[in-house]
């Protein structure tokens, strides 16, 4: 029994998950999040905390980040894109019950305040930014730490809002 409210985008991902662990869960129907929805998921995030668990795509990317910047202190769950695909059709509904309860063992929470533990030269000498092979590298990365896919920008912001150490990074690194 997960204790906070899964926040996710249709129906078919919230019988995903359902199927998966035993948890509240609210849907927003996408884009067109309703003030009730977001009502309803500050609430939830008063009383039970949040985690938000959607799509690996732009879309989904797009409606984290409007409810991340509405309701503060949420948590973050990411799928990998290739456990979410099928027959090019991404996500959280195409996913097998144990990637999703992978995902959600490796939940992240967003940081109030700013962190600045890694910089841009972080991305530089590991190979995370400038290198043909960056685009990979930071996708291991991402599901090594739980923080999901992202450009390189998106990604070091992952980094210092997501709560990852040092010593996360560079043991994930090794594992790379």
């Amino acid at each position: 029994m997960i204790k906070e409210v899964i926040v996710v985008e249709g129906r078919d991902d919230m019988i995903a998950v359902k199927k998966a662990v035993d948890a509240e869960i609210i849907i927003t129907h996408g884009f067109g999040i309703t003030e009730d929805v977001y009502k309803r998921i500050a609430f939830a995030q008063k009383r039970k905390g949040v985690i938000i668990f959607t799509d690996p795509d732009h879309a989904g990317e797009k409606i984290r980040k409007n409810i991340s910047k509405r309701i503060k202190g949420c948590k973050h769950a990411f799928l990998p894109r290739e456990q979410a695909t099928k027959n090019g059709d991404i996500g959280i509904e195409n996913a097998s019950s144990e990637n999703i309860i992978a995902a959600l063992n490796k939940v992240r929470t967003e940081s109030e305040e700013k962190r600045d533990v890694f910089k841009q030269i972080d991305l530089i000498r590991n190979d995370l930014i400038g290198s043909h092979e960056a685009s990979r590298r930071r996708d291991e990365l991402g599901k090594i730490l739980g923080v999901g896919y992202a450009n390189a920008k998106q990604f070091l912001n992952r980094l210092n809002n997501y709560g990852v150490t040092r010593e996360e990074f560079e043991k994930a690194l090794k594992k790379l």
